[in-house]
């Protein structure tokens, strides 16, 4: 009778409240060695059981608390310290979680698509091309000797999701040393070690990036359906899924396709990996699905601002309206993040010798559609086309590209003594006869000639203008005559073209030779007068 008594009394303990109560959570984002935005209020957010105290302390003296919703979910907005670490942040409810070596500093993050994934160790191979291997040289011995505990890095793992935002993610953070820098984004490496150099303070890499991906899939269902400019494209894709899907899990459904790869494969005696029979729900470019799956997870994880890489894969996928899903991106993130107009900084992309002539002026309007997006407020945009290489979409002149990337950061954030952030940039055109004289800003001490070796300074050259392209009102483009004729002002013809009526530069996915520079040394931007 009292061994029943007991038994009774275990289980009504084991099914009482206080033995219900689940342990508090925190997303993956926050934990050890992490890196928090400096000297402001950052949010920090979990899991609990329904109307459960949490409270968020840290180290240096602040602290916060809340009670969880009725939805399991709790937040709180915790100040933080001046730059330096290391801190400990300890959440306690029913449980206690300590997240050690925090270290408070700047945060960025870097997402897009391959240019942003690679991280530094698929660089360390030798170059397609030979003059492109001291490059390689050089990240091998960055690679080997780096040693900087005070740049972190922390990786969301490439997810799709289509129908339901995810809200956590597998992930850790780990920093600069030999051992773990070959994981970090080689992109964002070099713009964190020239903010490093300039700021001495910790910096932060949250790394959210799938190569090959075009633009479509970063954006949430949310955004698609308020934009009529976009939400016929989204309800048309998302109707073609749904029926691949229903396809797909038929019990009678084959795999055609997947069964004639597989064969070839077999013949040719299984050269390289197996062929994949990919479900439509794991297809990385379908729209919404990397927002759910990648960025949502760290969604509003307080970062200083946005790294963008982005663009090759639109090089033949809807590239005359990039500028329209770039523009509806930014802004959307922005308002997802809740942190006004953060800073939103991305790259032109660099040049690539590609197969087919529509990814080659594909390319060129991505690049042109980069530079129109730079209306957005305080957004920037390095140029990267003389970095390139025409044999590797993954050029290694990562350090160049990370240090023009910086610049923008370094004078509109950090309020740095910075001469100049930008290459020139096309502002206005005018027609007088049978010429067109094209004004820039951005050009510096002014325009020049210029020529760009591997990680060299850029000089000054004695040689014509390459690259630019005059239109007649017949619609033919052909290469123009350019001279420049005062600081920020550059005239272009052609002897057969009597009434010019538009201009264009470095119009190619591989501009060999554009060669227009400010006397700073930074290329000017691909453009298009139309």
């Amino acid at each position: 009778m009292l061994g029943l008594f007991f038994r009774i009394l275990c289980v009504g303990l084991i099914f009482s409240p206080q033995f219900l109560l689940a342990d508090v959570s925190v997303n993956a984002i926050f934990s050890d060695h992490m890196v928090i935005q400096r000297e402001t209020e950052v949010p920090i957010w979990g899991w609990a059981d329904a109307g459960e105290q949490v409270e968020v302390v840290g180290s240096w003296g602040n602290k916060a608390t809340v009670v969880t919703g009725k939805d399991g979910k709790w937040r709180v907005d915790l100040q933080t310290p001046r730059a330096g670490g290391p801190h400990k942040i300890t959440i306690s409810g029913n449980n206690r979680i300590e997240i050690n070596d925090v270290l408070s500093g700047e945060v960025w993050l870097c997402t897009g698509q391959s240019n942003m994934d690679f991280e530094l160790s698929k660089f360390v191979k030798d170059a397609r091309e030979p003059q492109y291997q001291p490059l390689v040289e050089y990240i091998r011995n960055e690679v080997a000797t780096a040693n900087d505990d005070h740049i972190r890095h922390i990786e969301v793992l490439q997810t799709t999701s289509l129908f339901k935002p995810q809200t956590n993610f597998e992930g850790h953070w780990i920093s600069a040393n030999p051992e773990q820098i070959g994981k970090i984004t080689a992109t964002g490496y070099f713009f964190a070690k020239e903010l490093r150099k300039a700021l001495d303070v910790p910096i932060g890499l949250v790394e959210c990036s799938w190569g090959g991906t075009r633009i479509q899939p970063w954006i949430s269902e949310k955004v698609y359906l308020a934009d009529e400019n976009l939400k016929a494209y989204y309800e048309a894709t998302m109707s073609e899924l749904k029926s691949a899907i229903k396809k797909v899990d038929a019990d009678n459904f084959r795999d055609t396709l997947y069964e004639v790869k597989y064969e070839k494969w077999i013949a040719k005696g299984r050269p390289g990996s197996k062929p994949n029979s990919k479900h439509p729900l794991n297809n990385m470019q379908n729209p919404t699905t990397l927002y759910n799956g990648m960025v949502n997870p760290i969604i509003p994880y307080k970062v200083k601002g946005v790294l963008w890489y982005q663009g090759e894969s639109n090089s033949h996928f809807f590239e005359e309206r990039y500028e329209a899903y770039f523009t509806t991106l930014i802004k959307s993130w922005r308002e997802a993040w809740g942190q006004g107009t953060m800073p939103f900084y991305w790259m032109q992309l660099a040049a690539y010798k590609v197969p087919d002539r529509r990814s080659d002026l594909g390319w060129a309007m991505v690049n042109d559609h980069l530079r129109r997006t730079l209306k957005l407020p305080k957004t920037g945009m390095a140029v990267l086309y003389d970095l390139g290489e025409a044999k590797d979409v993954h050029p290694h002149n990562k350090m160049d590209a990370g240090k023009r990337l910086a610049l923008w950061a370094l004078k509109n954030d950090y309020g740095m003594n910075v001469p100049v952030i930008s290459g020139p940039l096309y502002n206005s055109y005018k027609v007088i006869g049978d010429k067109i004289q094209i004004e820039f800003k951005e050009v510096g001490s002014g325009l020049i000639v210029g020529e760009k070796q591997l990680l060299n300074a850029t000089v000054a050259v004695d040689k014509p203008l390459k690259w630019f392209e005059v239109k007649g009102v017949d619609g033919v483009w052909k290469p123009a005559e350019a001279h420049i004729i005062s600081k920020n002002k550059i005239e272009v013809s052609h002897p057969e073209i009597t009434d010019p009526t538009h201009v264009r530069y470095a119009w190619s996915s591989n501009p060999e030779g554009a060669n227009l520079y400010n006397k700073e040394g930074l290329p000017a931007a691909v453009f298009t007068t139309e």
